[in-house]
């Protein structure tokens, strides 16, 4: 369990965070198109996976813009987004924006990132939803970069995580 803050509230998250040195956790996702992804569908490739509470807040677009812009030039690297957002609505925002290439994710059906990335918020008033976080997974699977934000409505140190690549 992790305490952050929402707008200077604090409020916890369930589980185990992943950090730095540790190999990133195996996730089960829904891609914009249903299908879906899992880590191992990554693997050789380097990720920025980006995890917030819904993409229909202004912070959580910006967070995704911001990366999908930082990271146009980065052939090498997934840029990958998950929120419990459905599907669609991750379609939606990503068309209206002209986002072409960030892999969008949904954990609507699973829950693993909340079992297995402890960012599920468990109290305060987004209770049920992801937290902010970031991180860097190499291409074997290392987490190189880890960042839970301290407080849910910040954005993410997006310099700090693009320098790990």
């Amino acid at each position: 369990m992790a305490t952050i803050n929402f707008k200077g509230n604090s409020i916890h998250t369930e589980g185990k965070f992943p950090q730095v040195g540790e190999q990133a956790p195996d996730f089960q996702l829904i891609k914009a198109d249903l299908s879906e992804a899992k880590l191992s569908d990554f693997a050789g490739k380097k990720v920025i996976f980006n995890i917030f509470p819904s993409v229909d807040t202004a912070v959580c677009a910006l967070q995704l813009k911001t990366f999908s812009q930082k990271g146009a030039a980065m052939d090498d690297v997934v840029l990958l987004f998950a929120s419990m957002d459905l599907p669609f609505a991750l379609n939606r925002f990503c068309a209206a924006e002209g986002i072409a290439n960030a892999v969008t994710t949904s954990d609507f059906r699973f829950h693993s990132l909340a079992k297995n990335y402890g960012v599920k918020m468990v109290d305060g008033p987004l209770s049920g939803l992801y937290a902010r976080a970031t991180l860097v997974i190499n291409e074997s699977g290392e987490v190189v970069y880890s960042e839970l934000v301290d407080d849910v409505v910040n954005e993410p140190d997006y310099d700090a995580a693009l320098a790990t690549l």
